[in-house]
């Protein structure tokens, strides 16, 4: 019996994987998975740039919105209850679904599976003791002598990732990017198509600085505020919130904090070019080639019996 097909469409932020997972989506009559970390959490919509009301009217939206900041929700949590998600809309009679996501790990643990990740509370717990006394550019330089690989990837100026991945190596022995390699995982009940938004680095830095105007206009200044309180919760942990905590802790100018947000915006979209380039099974296509790609898709389709629930669109 032939498996259903789950379209994943990657790339880095602000490329414009939204609206083109929507697209798909409404081609395909199906609904979305969000495999993007940063938009599960509650409060926070405006700077982790989640689908707005509009945009999940169109289409429905599974894994936004709805963690409280204080909830910790690992890839594998992601992986296990957005597969039960996957398995009732196929059971339901559906044959596809759309994954759309930035967050590299979690798109690989729903899609692939992970090996399971050793933890040791009281290694955590001296490593934030650490993190407190030293600094994190102190924990990173440690996880880079044990781990280069996985720290020329990973977001350095997180501090949770960094303690985290740095827990695990001294509590195993083993490089952190030695669990992310194939081991003994569950095959998916479905068959991955994996497609990427690129687009050139001056491109993506323009829709990023634009993105930024319209998150102020949006109001985002007020939403950093109301998450003062949950600062220290990992779900902050991230670019857009440390930036604003620092400026309104006088540390940063205002200017400084966005230039600032500006330039780690674009590192970190730098870095998810680098997790999924490693993928060969990706095809890529251009943020502005949205025919090609929804052809692209339909031909899978069609190849499969898939009917589609629109034709291509060709605007």
């Amino acid at each position: 019996m032939q498996k259903p097909v789950v379209f994943v469409v990657v790339g880095p932020t602000a490329v414009g994987k939204t609206a083109m997972g929507i697209r798909l989506a409404q081609m395909l009559g199906c609904e979305i998975i969000s495999a993007d970390a940063r938009q599960f959490y509650q409060k926070m919509a405006i700077g982790t740039a989640q689908p707005s009301a509009a945009e999940r009217a169109q289409v429905h939206h599974h894994f936004v919105d709805f963690l409280s900041p204080t909830d910790l929700f690992s890839a594998g949590a992601f992986a296990h209850q957005a597969r039960e998600k996957l398995a009732a809309m196929f059971g339901g009679g559906r044959n596809s679904a759309v994954v759309v996501g930035g967050s590299g790990l979690y798109v690989q643990a729903l899609i692939e599976g992970l090996n399971d990740l050793p933890a040791d509370l009281k290694i955590r717990t001296e490593l934030n003791a650490r993190l407190e006394r030293e600094g994190l550019p102190a924990l990173f330089a440690e996880l880079k002598a044990l781990d280069p690989n996985h720290a020329d990837r990973m977001d350095r100026h997180n501090p949770q990732r960094v303690v985290r991945a740095l827990e695990v190596c001294l509590a195993s022995g083993q490089p952190f990017s030695h669990f992310h390699q194939p081991g003994k995982r569950i095959e998916p009940p479905f068959e991955a198509v994996w497609l990427g938004l690129e687009a050139p680095r001056d491109v993506l830095d323009m829709r990023i600085r634009s993105r930024l105007h319209q998150m102020l206009a949006a109001g985002w200044e007020e939403e950093a505020r109301h998450l003062l309180a949950y600062r220290e919760e990992n779900a902050l942990q991230t670019v857009g919130y440390r930036e604003w905590f620092a400026h309104f802790d006088g540390d940063l100018t205002r200017s400084e904090m966005l230039e600032q947000i500006a330039i780690r915006t674009r590192q970190f979209a730098k870095r998810q070019m680098t997790w999924f380039r490693r993928n060969e099974a990706i095809q890529w296509h251009s943020h502005e080639d949205v025919k090609g790609l929804l052809e692209k898709a339909a031909e899978i389709c069609e190849a499969r019996n898939i009917p589609l629930a629109q034709p291509v669109s060709h605007s």
